[in-house]
This record gives C-alpha cells, structure tokens and sequence, in this order.
C-alpha cells in the first residue's frame, strides 16, 4: 500500500491544525467552514497527496455524486450529440455520468432506471424512449428527473423538446413555396411521438397551402437508413409522381438519396430531399442535405444544468428550444 493511501483524516487534522470534524465537514461539504480553515485543510490535504475516497464521502453526505443517464441506441448520431451535451454540462458540476442504452424497449428502461436507483444516484436524465408516463412520474418523486426528447404532461417544467409540428411544417413549407406540390414523406415509427409530430406539421402545411394530403405519398420508416432505401423504392411502385419528400430524420435522408441514385433519379434535379435533425455527416451527402437542425447539446447541457439546480433544491426553468431549416444544395425550385 502506497504512503499517500494510509494518509488519515487524522493526518489532515494534526497538519492544517483543525479537529478531524472540520476535516470532515470541508469534504462532505454539508456543513459550512470558515473559509480560513477550508483553506488551510485544502493545503494540508495537497501537501499530503490525500485523494479523497468517493465511496466514503457518499456515505458521509448521503450523496453519490453520479447522475444516471438513460439513452437509445449508443451510436445513434443525434442522441450522441444529445450526450455529449449533458458531459459538457455535468463538467460544470461535481456530478459523474453512469450510462445506460434503453433501446426504445420499456421493460429495459425500466429496469436501467431501478439500476440506477439501487445505485443510489443524485438525479436522472432519459433521453427518449417508451418508458411508460406513469413510471417516469413515479420516480421522478424519488429522485430529481429531467426529460429530453419527449413530453411527460405531468413532468412539464422537467421536459426539454423542441416543436416537432412548427419544424415540419416550417420544412415541407418551404418545399411548397419553392413549387412543390406532390410531396413525399418518410415518418419515423409513428408509436414514437416525434415522428407522430412531425407527420402532423407535414399534414398540416400542406392542407394550409390548399393541398389535400394523400395517404399513398405516406411512408412509414424506423429512423434508420435502409428504412428510407425502401421507402423510396415503395414511393416508386406506387407510380405516383412526386418531385420532393421530406424525411423525418437524416439517416433515412441518406438511404433515400441513395435509392434514388441507383434509380438514375438526380436529387435535386429530379426529386428535392429534406431531412430532419442536421447530424454531422448531412454537410457530406451528395448534395449536402437541406434539413431542420435541432439543437441537441444545447439540450443535453440546459438539461445537465436544470438537473443540478433541481438536486440543489433550486427551481428550474428549461429554455424553449426550436429547429432551424439549414437550407443546403438538396433541395430545387420546381416548375
């Protein structure tokens, strides 16, 4: 065992010339501590290389200094955007992140989140996911709880989103006004919210410009990118012609530009292709992909932040968040 492992509270004590409470007190940080004896403890505890023990210091202030952290599908560009906000926002505070990936199945979020709490953890971000309304509201009585990519009605003030129904309609509007009129849309799994939302902003644009929505332009996809491949392929065997569609995500963006490519259908020339999300490779595709931008770390990081005010016992009021149409080279004006 190494010298500076057998460093005791009672060594700090005898060097910053404190009693070992006040040593406690400065690492638990429950109780205040003049500041003149925080400091001398501080540099006794540098001069001694003493690492404090995480476990015991949790056990002293009944605190775990972790945060737990449920997402879908690791990997998956936008939720890991998503995360990356959260580290960036948890950097500002003392709290570690445990990770867990639900894979939108409710009976694994729900057992990662009683993971997490028989873990004892200080709070709770779930990003996405179907993990039914009632249980998330449960535990949110238990531990502080912030929601990101979904709406928990009775968890409102806890829940970070951004309007899915304005920016879809704001993207398949802009279509519209660029010409288009026979527009193709590729929904998301419509169990899910967003992409419930999103169909509803598509539906709705199209019924203010006077066009009757037609259910045959009307694709379901899963997110991914060979759910867009055969999307198109289906627009296709239906022999109705469109000359735009709007994706309810990037990935399946990408399957259905390539698609239409192995088709010999030139994007934007022949067919215009919108997208939803603005994930990194979207600048990249060929032609870089017109798309709504949500602003996932920005959400990732209010959230970490909400979270530690509402764990310190502090109100918290999430800022509203709203996509933005970054308009590429995917998209032509039709005649």
């Amino acid at each position: 065992m190494s010298e500076k492992m057998k460093v005791t509270i009672g060594d700090i004590a005898d060097r910053a010339n404190v009693s070992k409470s006040t040593v406690s007190r400065v690492l638990t940080g429950v109780t205040p501590v003049t500041e003149e004896k925080r400091t001398a403890v501080l540099a006794a505890m540098a001069a001694l290389d003493y690492k404090p023990n995480v476990f015991a210091q949790s056990l002293a202030s009944g605190q775990s200094f972790t945060i737990g952290v449920l997402t879908q599908n690791f990997g998956s560009p936008v939720y890991d955007i998503i995360l990356r906000g959260v580290l960036l926002g948890l950097e500002m505070t003392p709290y570690s992140p445990l990770f867990a990936d639900g894979r939108w199945q409710p009976e694994t979020e729900q057992k990662a989140i009683e993971t997490f709490l028989d873990r004892r953890v200080d709070g709770l971000i779930v990003i996405g996911g179907y993990c039914p309304e009632e249980f998330l509201v449960e535990t949110a009585r238990h531990v502080p709880l912030m929601v990101i990519g979904r709406e928990v009605a009775a968890l409102e003030a806890h829940c970070l989103n951004v309007d899915n129904v304005q920016a879809a309609y704001e993207a398949t509007r802009y279509l519209i006004d660029l010409g288009h009129r026979d527009i193709a849309h590729i929904t998301g799994i419509l169990a899910h919210e967003d992409a419930a939302q999103r169909l509803e902003g598509y539906q709705q644009a199209l019924t203010d410009a006077g066009i009757v929505p037609n259910p045959d332009f009307i694709i379901e996809g899963t997110f991914r990118r060979p759910s867009g491949a055969m999307a198109v392929e289906m627009l296709l065997m239906r022999a109705r012609p469109f000359s735009a569609i709007f994706c309810a995500n990037d990935q399946m963006a990408f399957g259905a530009r390539l698609a239409l490519y192995r088709r010999g259908i030139r994007v934007p020339d022949d067919v215009s292709i919108v997208g939803f999300d603005d994930q990194p490779d979207s600048a990249f595709m060929t032609p870089p992909l017109t798309t709504m931008r949500q602003p996932a770390e920005a959400m990732g990081q209010a959230a970490a932040l909400a979270l530690w005010q509402l764990i310190q016992g502090q109100e918290t009021a999430v800022p509203p968040f709203t996509a933005e149409l970054i308009i590429r080279d995917s998209v032509a004006r039709h005649h």
